[in-house]
């Protein structure tokens, strides 16, 4: 008895043509090392000279220097040589090792560089005195820096790897393991520094992670609506007419009465909620209506998809 045995053909992703792909990781490795500039000064002006950090590698490099006065930035990039090797074992391959090394040490090095010249280029050394205004703005800028570098698809390593290898081994979700470890990181900083600091640093977190957030996925400027209703072609009418949107539905059952419903589709941009709200209304006052915001849109009535 003969099997014949059929390998299906692998998968793999498109290679862009080598002009396409060095331009790519040109713009890339720009956006790089502008995210870590960015970071580097936020982290030299607003946070080092107060003792305030949004947790991480940076505060554990305060509290390193505070004992042994070796320069913070080689204390940064010392601190995240066992992380890496960490991440090398636990998260992937010689791929995430030299990504990481390279954020890591390039950050390191910016630190240090601007830390000896920045005091002297700016005239004032610290700049002010408010801890209150060097929270916000080392969060600001230090999300800002953050983001950019996410975007880039790239880290500057620190315990975003440890919060990688605590959700891999006990499922947590990855932002209550970042969560615990800066929380507990910035305790440290607080037995340190003292409790007022420790303060700082928790609205420096949250400040921080919105403004990483915001950075990384833009402003909401679309919505996505869902509709149910049973004059599914008069909703469809209506918002056509009103907005020039197309939708899609399909039908639906619900849940408790079994009865059979249809459910509308449609993503508008922020300025048209009102003026669908409107035209669903005047088709269908019985209709249940859902919002819900969305960060990005691409196709036909929005950006291209790139």
């Amino acid at each position: 008895m003969f099997v014949l045995k059929l390998n299906r053909p692998k998968l793999r992703r498109p290679m862009l043509p080598s002009k396409q792909r060095v331009k790519s990781e040109l713009n890339r490795f720009a956006l790089l090392i502008l995210g870590i500039s960015i970071g580097a000064f936020g982290y030299n002006v607003f946070q080092i000279p107060h003792n305030i950090s949004a947790g991480g590698v940076g505060s554990i490099a305060l509290i390193g220097n505070h004992f042994s006065g070796v320069d913070i930035g080689l204390l940064y990039w010392i601190f995240n040589i066992p992380l890496i090797i960490l991440g090398y074992f636990m998260l992937g391959g010689w791929k995430f090792v030299g990504r990481t090394l390279l954020g890591s040490t390039l950050f390191a090095f910016t630190v240090s560089l601007m830390g000896a010249y920045l005091p002297t280029l700016l005239g004032q050394w610290p700049i002010t005195d408010n801890m209150l205004l060097n929270t916000i703005y080392g969060g600001i800028i230090g999300g800002i820096g953050s983001g950019l570098i996410f975007r880039a698809n790239s880290t500057t390593g620190g315990t975003s790897i440890l919060a990688l290898v605590v959700q891999k081994k006990t499922g947590m979700p990855i932002s209550a393991a970042y969560l615990v470890n800066d929380t507990l990181i910035i305790v440290a900083l607080g037995v340190v520094f003292g409790w007022e600091n420790a303060l700082f640093g928790m609205l420096m977190l949250l400040i921080n992670g919105f403004v990483t957030d915001y950075t990384m996925e833009g402003p909401s400027t679309v919505r996505t609506a869902t509709i149910v209703t049973n004059r599914p072609q008069a909703v469809s009418n209506a918002l056509l007419a009103a907005l020039d949107k197309g939708v899609s539905y399909w039908e639906i059952k619900g849940g408790y009465t079994g009865e059979k419903h249809f459910m509308l589709m449609t993503t508008i941009k922020r300025n048209q909620v009102t003026e669908m709200q409107r035209a669903v209304a005047q088709a269908d006052r019985d209709a249940f209506l859902t919002i819900g915001l969305s960060h990005h849109a691409h196709g036909e009535g929005f950006s291209q998809l790139r």
